[in-house]
């Protein structure tokens, strides 16, 4: 998937994919709700979870934390369905939207965006949303 021959002009215009990874050869994937929009969870791919991720239409992270593939839903069940997948101009960062089944973030919320930083008189707080 990677060619990093090519051109800035080929790489924005042209209709090679050619993912460019970071120097840990990492992807940043945002993942959204195909149906409402909203973010759901922002994480990281590396060549083979993005590979998996095409090859199986279910989205694979790559667990920087587990230095470990990872299989979103593989041990609840609420995997993130592939319906799309949209590349940057630049091709280093990814926007995959998804049919989710069930909750996305390992905490039970919908999303893993479920808390909304709002200003106070001692300074940020979090606020719990419902997403």
């Amino acid at each position: 998937m990677a060619d990093h021959s090519l051109s800035a002009h080929e790489r924005e215009a042209g209709s090679v994919f050619a993912p460019r990874y970071d120097a840990n050869g990492l992807l940043t994937a945002v993942v959204v709700d195909d149906g409402s929009g909203d973010v759901l969870v922002l994480a990281h791919m590396n060549a083979e979870a993005l590979a998996k991720t095409l090859e199986t239409g279910k989205v694979h992270f790559w667990s920087r934390s587990r230095g470990a593939l990872w299989l979103k839903g593989e041990t609840s069940g609420h995997f993130l369905l592939v319906r799309a997948v949209f590349v940057d101009c630049d091709q280093d960062a990814l926007v995959i939207r998804a049919a989710p089944a069930g909750p996305t973030c390992h905490t039970g919320a919908r999303s893993c965006f479920y808390r909304r930083v709002e200003a106070s008189d001692d300074g940020p707080v979090l606020a719990r949303i419902d997403t």
